[in-house]
């Protein structure tokens, strides 16, 4: 992303952070108000030391040696408790937009439709959620906040040097033009190196999240060697970013301190010539009334000690927040970068359009295309004028060869997409016109690219839905042959699986996510290979089930193994997008040259042939 400075759309990003505190308005004001006392009692402190040097220590007046410091052992305890109520609400101000906010972004996320997952890497998503939201938490706790309270600190600091000795200050503010052209070339140079590293992180994360996820498929083509080099490259580019904001910083601060050091040596030089001349303005100071009386200018007795000591507390005041004001200025600007990102996928309209009302709680579960087009890019259609019905009850299985469209008719059938053209109807009332939600809730569907999220066995049955008991998922098992092998496991139905299922075979994923299916009763059910990874006994245990389970429900079956559907009511057959047949199992086997026929032979002439390869193998072996 191009990096910009802080002006024209940047405030306007800027504007809409500050609006994220809108909800914690009293946060604010009183971070605000605390950074604010913080700067006035801090500018206060070198101005009540310098009273008690030339007033106290110098004239020996112990009696107000004593009561000046119980002053300045009062201004500190002030001073302790204001900036740790500052510290304390910004940086839970900063936790509590940073919570609604990550909160708002991960809902936004989950609402958002397939097609945005299908172009951009999780690993990029994870960097919105985490780390960047964390940068505009910084903003409050370590940015905004803390800038306008060095930079009030910075006011008042020069506003009492002026008052103390206005010639003086303006010999000392001759280094500010340097330390400030110092200031500005290190806060470019760390913005830079700064958005690199934020770059690089993002990459990093997604390069690890997808070799993490598929670190089976490295290891099966022993790719382990090539794919850390490429992390190597990464990640050196990530160090390289790093190393140069540490170069930068390694420069900046001694030259902030040689700075420093030439203001003390100027105030003390000319500090100096003024006493010698006896032009000091000293200024003494008296306790009237709990407080003070400014009395007298010109003092001739005055020695300067305490002008020089208030002065170097003063520039050291002065310094630190410009020394810290740069890093804070990044600080904000990489939150500022960091929500654009984050606004950025807010703002992203990837949503399936939820404007439906309709909501009835029971369907009878009529299906229907009618006319359907569906591209996932624009005008290159995967399925093209697609028409056909299914009854409440019924059986509809779909076959075809790989990319002809079976996925995708159930994919917009759960509306994880959305058609170009045509409709699909449900009890003959528009997709479109049911609440989204409820339209899915409808809907139970067993995927064969099966996933599962680490936690019991019971977690991923009932996806943590309280509605949903033990004794449900029990019986939901139990219909499908799966409660012995559940039972089986250490801990039975609170065994842990731990992250996409590791800890189980590829069977007995597919049979738990049956389950999860089944578990919430859905009126239409649809199964997508369901049975294509499981063995054969496994494979038996499920299509005894599913005799049993389509019974009053309406169900879509997609199966490359055509021995699985062919009790079904109606096989439809897919090829490159378009309906080439639709009928019964025996219908459809009775047409001479049909598609279905085709596939059927094929498929179980391949079948004998692997069959009479193992049988000749056993026999030669004997």
């Amino acid at each position: 992303m191009e990096n910009k400075k802080l002006k024209g759309g940047d405030w306007v990003t800027l504007k809409r952070v500050i609006r994220l505190a809108i909800p914690f308005r009293n946060l604010f004001i009183l971070s605000l108000s605390f950074g604010i006392f913080a700067a006035i009692v801090t500018a206060l402190r070198p101005y009540l030391i310098q009273i008690t040097v030339d007033k106290n220590i110098i004239e020996l007046n112990g009696k107000g040696l004593g009561t000046m410091g119980l002053i300045l052992l009062g201004t500190l305890v002030l001073e302790f408790v204001i900036k740790y109520v500052f510290g304390l609400s910004s940086t839970k101000l900063g936790q509590n937009i940073m919570l609604n906010l990550r909160t708002e972004l991960f809902n936004h996320v989950q609402t958002m439709r397939l097609k945005f997952f299908d172009t951009t890497p999780v690993g990029i998503i994870t960097t919105r959620t985490i780390n960047d939201i964390e940068a505009i938490n910084n903003i409050f706790a370590e940015g905004l906040i803390a800038i306008v309270a060095d930079v009030l600190t910075l006011i008042f600091v020069v506003v009492f040097m002026f008052f103390i000795n206005w010639k003086l200050t303006l010999v000392c503010l001759t280094t500010f033009p340097i330390i400030l052209a110092a200031t500005y070339v290190f806060k470019e140079k760390v913005r830079v190196s700064f958005n690199e590293v934020r770059d690089k992180v993002a990459q990093l994360n997604a390069f690890v999240q997808e070799h993490i996820s598929g670190m089976r498929m490295v290891q099966i083509f022993n790719a382990q060697e090539r794919e850390f080099n490429k992390f190597e490259e990464l990640n050196r580019k990530h160090y390289a970013a790093n190393d140069k904001s540490v170069l930068y910083y390694s420069i900046f601060f001694p030259v902030v301190e040689i700075i420093l050091a030439l203001a003390i040596s100027l105030m003390i030089w000319y500090g100096s010539l003024l006493i010698i001349n006896r032009d000091a303005t000293i200024t003494s100071h008296y306790m009237i009334s709990g407080f003070m009386k400014i009395i007298k200018v010109n003092d001739p007795n005055a020695t300067g000690l305490g002008l020089f000591t208030a002065f170097i507390l003063y520039l050291n005041l002065a310094f630190r927040p410009l020394r810290m004001l740069a890093d804070k200025f990044n600080t904000l600007q990489m939150g500022i970068i960091a929500s654009e990102r984050v606004f950025r996928l807010l703002d992203t309209e990837e949503k399936i359009e939820d404007t439906g009302t309709y909501a009835p709680a029971k369907i009878n579960g009529d299906i229907e295309f009618r006319n359907v087009w569906f591209a996932y890019s624009r005008d290159n259609y995967v399925l093209k004028d697609i028409s056909f019905k299914v009854s409440a009850g019924e059986t509809l299985a779909i076959v075809g060869a790989t990319g002809s469209g079976k996925s995708s008719t159930i994919n917009i059938l759960n509306r994880f997409y959305d058609i170009q053209k045509g409709e699909i109807l449900l009890d003959g009332v528009d997709a479109k016109e049911y609440k989204l939600n409820k339209f899915r809730s409808y809907i139970g569907t067993v995927l064969q690219d099966v996933f599962l999220f680490s936690g019991s066995v019971l977690d991923n049955i009932t996806l943590k839905n309280p509605a949903i008991t033990l004794e449900q998922a029990i019986e939901a098992s139990k219909l499908v042959g799966a409660h012995d092998f559940i039972m089986a496991l250490p801990n039975g139905y609170h065994h842990n699986v731990m992250e996409r299922g590791s800890t189980l075979s590829v069977g007995q994923r597919q049979l738990i996510s049956f389950i999860r299916a089944l578990v919430y009763d859905p009126q239409i059910l649809i199964l997508d290979e369901a049975t294509s990874s499981v063995d054969t006994e496994s494979e038996l245990l499920i299509q005894n089930a599913i005799q049993k389970l389509v019974k009053g429900r309406t169900s879509i079956v997609i199966a490359h193994r055509l021995s699985t559907i062919q009790n079904a009511d109606k096989i439809m057959v897919l090829e490159k997008g378009e309906i080439k047949e639709i009928d019964t199992h025996e219908e459809l086997l009775k047409k001479g040259e049909g598609y279905y026929k085709k596939l059927y032979e094929m498929q179980f002439q391949k079948t004998d042939v692997v069959a009479s390869a193992l049988i000749d193998s056993i026999a030669s072996s004997d």
